[in-house]
């Protein structure tokens, strides 16, 4: 039986609920990452003791699948993306809005890409990314387009966030370790041994990650199109 089939325990002189639970273990993985998540400190946050939160929640898994589940609400629009058939609008903004929710909720970058999650409110963002593609493509086609845009954004998102913890650990900006790594670059460049790589450093466009996300995600969009054929 999973987290989301169990009944909630009657309730008790200090009031909890699921939800309560889930929103004070999201508030401590924003402040501190998913190591900073485990039944006891939420236990204590929410001033009850944590053999409570077992009639709710049995394990650490069960409370990270609530909390991952909680996030997807961020990602689904209240109403459906894009016009009716506009497919690109509609992959486009739930792929924005996982971007968004990331960058609110970092821990989430860690658990993009692994297996399916069986919550509601995931399951509809994924209802909503194949119900794009109804009508254009077999189900299977559908599948992987949608795979294949979940899989572009898993590695933006995760490489972004990286970056934004790199920062925080060094104490450096992106600007920052440019500069502080321009001397050891420089050198090897004017080996010639990086042609390729001296090309992209000396004439390439300086974008922000925004810029890039959209880009690139635009590049997939368009290999997608290029896949679907109405299902005879």
């Amino acid at each position: 039986m999973t987290v989301w089939d169990r009944p909630e325990p009657p309730t008790a002189p200090v009031p909890l609920d699921r939800e309560r639970i889930v929103a004070a273990a999201v508030a401590l993985a924003d402040e501190g990452g998913l190591e900073a998540v485990s039944l006891r400190k939420v236990a204590a946050r929410l001033d009850a003791g944590p053999m409570r939160l077992y009639g709710y929640i049995s394990t650490k898994q069960d409370l990270v699948d609530l909390m991952l589940d909680e996030v997807h609400a961020e990602i689904l629009p209240a109403e459906r993306p894009g016009e009716p058939g506009d497919w690109r609008e509609a992959l486009r903004t739930l792929a924005h809005r996982t971007r968004a929710a990331a960058l609110r909720h970092e821990w989430l970058a860690d658990l993009l890409g692994g297996r399916p999650t069986l919550g509601p409110n995931a399951l509809a963002v994924t209802e909503a990314r194949l119900a794009a593609l109804d009508g254009l493509a077999d189900i299977d086609t559908a599948m992987r387009a949608v795979e294949t845009v979940g899989a572009y954004c898993t590695g933006a998102i995760r490489r972004e966030i990286a970056n934004l913890r790199a920062e925080r650990a060094t104490g450096l900006s992106e600007r920052d370790w440019q500069r502080a790594n321009g001397p050891h670059l420089t050198g090897l460049l004017a080996t010639g041994r990086f042609p390729a790589l001296s090309k992209a450093v000396h004439d390439g466009a300086d974008v922000d990650a925004e810029t890039s996300f959209a880009t690139g995600l635009e590049w997939v969009l368009d290999a997608v199109a290029g896949r679907l054929t109405r299902p005879a």
